[in-house]
């Protein structure tokens, strides 16, 4: 029973600052502010120029993360060859940036592309550099903590049996490491589908508006609460719907033995 006191700070919070913004999201999706029960807000974010907005979020999101492990797969993994207390000094500098406000680092992108690479600011090259920068890092982490817990017999055993480096890596390596990947996957996926921040201050309104931005428009610039939490809850129905899948997919490839051949 004393242990339990100990989680009702955290409680409160959850209620405060989750469950209550929820609630009130769900009221204004369905109910509005004339207290009248419509589905007229869903069926206008469900629309097609709404969906077809959601639908480049998505593409954009999707090629962030593929970047992002394109970029951090190699870097882990070199983390993870080191030694102990140098890929610790190693990592702070990825971790570092992360202490900065988002914003501040998303201004300090604009600087540089505007004093160093001007044809490049507004453009969708520019919200891709903005995207990856803030979010590799949680590629990195993921992938490189399931690479450090790895046996190393596994890799000698490999070796014994007459695998190269490279077939030992696609064997046994990448197998191990697709936990890693799926938790960095979804930390990179579920921020880059919902950012607005960094399309507006590195986009502009050349490089087309994105979901964020669509329902930061609806709730700040047009007043319209009602449409804005409608659009919301679309967002929100996607993102468990495609953490779902990841968690799925994970799971079948643990009960398949965690092998890919």
């Amino acid at each position: 029973m004393k242990r339990t006191v100990f989680s009702y700070p955290y409680i409160v919070w959850m209620v405060g600052f989750i469950v209550a913004p929820m609630l009130f999201i769900f009221y204004y999706a369905f109910v509005g502010t004339n207290g009248q029960p419509t589905l007229a807000f869903m069926g206008e974010a469900l629309s097609w120029g709404n969906l077809s907005i959601l639908g480049y979020s998505i593409g954009i999101a999707l090629l962030t993360t593929v970047v992002c492990l394109a970029l951090g797969y190699p870097v882990a993994f070199i983390l993870s060859r080191m030694r102990k207390s140098t890929a610790a000094m190693v990592s702070t500098f990825f971790i570092v940036p992360m202490w900065m406000n988002f914003l501040l680092r998303t201004y300090a992108w604009r600087v540089l592309l505007q004093g160093f690479a001007p044809g490049t600011l507004n453009t969708v090259w520019a919200v891709m550099v903005g995207m990856v920068y803030n979010f590799l890092p949680f590629m990195i982490l993921p992938i490189y903590t399931v690479l450090q817990k790895m046996d190393a017999s596994y890799l000698e055993a490999a070796q014994d049996l007459g695998a190269g480096p490279v077939k030992s890596f696609l064997r046994v390596v990448l197998p191990l490491s697709v936990p890693g990947i799926v938790s960095g996957a979804t930390m990179v996926f579920v921020p880059a589908i919902t950012a607005f921040a960094i399309s507006q201050l590195l986009g502009g309104k050349m490089t087309g508006m994105l979901y964020g931005d669509l329902i930061y428009n609806k709730f700040m610039l047009y007043n319209l609460p009602e449409l804005g939490s409608a659009l919301s809850l679309v967002l929100l129905v996607f993102v468990l719907a495609s953490m779902g899948v990841m968690r799925w997919a994970d799971r079948e490839r643990g009960e398949a033995g965690g092998m890919l051949w």
